[in-house]
């Protein structure tokens, strides 16, 4: 099974966002072909949740799991210090109050 380019696929997932007019921003550029992605959650209450993609050894399922959630500003550091560790990370920041960002939709795991 082909994979998707990451430029591809964070394209399709902002559209889908600004269709459910979801307000959603490029943080960082990662890699166009192969960087990961993660997705940063701002409800906008000084609250935030990085997600990023997960791959299930046993069932072979791809999932979005938490990578950190709390307060906005510890978010951002263990978002710096993910970026630190890999120069070709996308970073997709969402913001919406009621905690919307689409990751359990059909198509997006």
């Amino acid at each position: 099974m082909s994979r998707l380019t990451a430029d591809f696929w964070v394209s399709a997932y902002l559209t889908r966002l600004r269709l459910a007019d979801i307000p959603a921003f490029v943080v960082k550029k990662g890699d166009l072909t192969a960087g990961a992605v993660l997705i940063k959650l701002n409800t906008l209450d000084g609250q935030a949740e990085v997600f990023q993609r997960s791959f299930d050894l046993m069932t072979g399922e791809r999932a979005w799991i938490s990578l950190a959630q709390g307060d906005e500003t510890s978010v951002d550091q263990a978002l710096a210090k993910q970026r630190s560790f890999d120069p070709d990370l996308w970073v997709i920041e969402v913001e919406d109050k009621a905690g919307r960002h689409l990751l359990d939709e059909p198509g997006f795991s």
